[in-house]
This record gives C-alpha cells, sequence and structure tokens, in this order.
C-alpha cells in the first residue's frame, strides 16, 4: 500500500475522529499539517492500522 497525500486529506476530511487526532499530531508535536497527515497514515492506516480498509476503499474505481 503506497501513501497518498490526496488520499489521505480526503479520509481525514471524512473522518471525525482523525481530523481530532490530525489537529493533535500537528499541536504536541509542533508539525505541519503536511507532515502530520504523512505521520498520521503511518499510525492509523499503514501495516493493518485502524483505518486501513477505509483507505484503501477511496483507490476502488467509481461505478
Amino acid at each position: 500500500m503506497k501513501y497518498m497525500k490526496s488520499q489521505m486529506k480526503k479520509l481525514t476530511k471524512d473522518n471525525k475522529d482523525l481530523q481530532i487526532s490530525l489537529k493533535d499530531l500537528i499541536d504536541e508535536h509542533d508539525l505541519d499539517k503536511s507532515s502530520a497527515i504523512r505521520a498520521l497514515y503511518h499510525s492509523e492506516v499503514a501495516a493493518g492500522g485502524k483505518y486501513q480498509s477505509a483507505y484503501q476503499a477511496l483507490d476502488l474505481p467509481k461505478g
């Protein structure tokens, strides 16, 4: 599975819990939004994370 910033932004936009986690990462670690989104991907999506299936579903063709 490959990190795609646009997919992570969409996943975060559609999920209130991820929005809260993103804001916490930015505040606690003094990260810019881009770095925080990447960190969120690695902690919550990649390698069987809680939101992996939702992230993968964004990559499915519409139809």
